[in-house]
């Protein structure tokens, strides 16, 4: 007898139905929702970081804008280009995991991961680096002296900070997507399963969308002369 099709509608359609929901459809939007619920959970982290930089901006302008002219534009927009690209292969491999090709599944995967690598291997060799050379890093080696010295310390704790954090939210996802390479490459990921490819997707774009914010708030507000 001919193995019936799977299909959202049918509670017995495949073996990628957990036993606890009643059909694919089900399993699906409970996915969806419980990584929307996470990323609130971000939201909320991230705009507790926004909003103290925002406060303390406005109070220490000159410092905060001296601070910003230390950054460096370009490798800052470089890595923005990066992560522009990186989600378009993510979106791209989550397509593919829906519609069962494994082989492109696998290898957008893995170009989203040299793109997030690049990006992390950029920030610390290009820019972190460089700036501890240059003595801007608080707490470590920060020697720079000015009349905005202090404030401009406290403009670098909140860069450290908050692109730290970021970079880290950047090597998760970078551990998530390995694993989910093994389990393309065994073909685990098609029609009926392809929530955890979305919902890596979900994740990434969400880091990448932090970035978006980042850039221009760290490098650009304030103007450059």
């Amino acid at each position: 007898m001919a193995r019936r099709r799977p299909t959202l509608a049918d509670p017995h359609a495949s073996s990628a139905l957990a036993h606890q929901f009643e059909d694919l459809g089900q399993q699906h939007e409970s996915a969806s929702l419980g990584m929307w619920i996470f990323l609130a959970t971000e939201v909320m982290f991230f705009g507790g970081l926004f909003a103290g930089y925002t406060i303390y901006r406005n109070m220490y302008t000159a410092g905060f804008v001296a601070g910003s002219h230390e950054l460096n534009v370009t490798i800052g927009a470089i890595n923005t280009a990066v992560l522009i690209c990186s989600s378009l292969t993510m979106a791209l491999a989550v397509r593919a995991a829906q519609l069962g090709k494994r082989i492109p599944l696998v290898t957008l995967l893995i170009a989203t991961i040299l793109l997030g690598l690049a990006f992390v291997i950029i920030k610390l060799t290009l820019e972190w680096r460089h700036d501890y050379l240059e003595g801007l890093v608080p707490g470590l080696n920060f020697t720079f002296a000015g009349p905005n010295a202090r404030s401009m310390e406290l403009f670098f704790c909140f860069y450290f900070v908050m692109t730290g954090v970021h970079a880290l939210h950047m090597v998760v996802g970078v551990g998530v997507l390995f694993w989910l390479v093994v389990q393309a490459w065994k073909g685990r990921f098609g029609p009926e399963r392809f929530n955890f490819v979305e919902g890596a997707g979900l994740y990434w774009h969400f880091v990448d969308i932090i970035w978006i914010f980042l850039f221009p708030l760290l490098y650009l507000i304030g103007g450059r002369y």
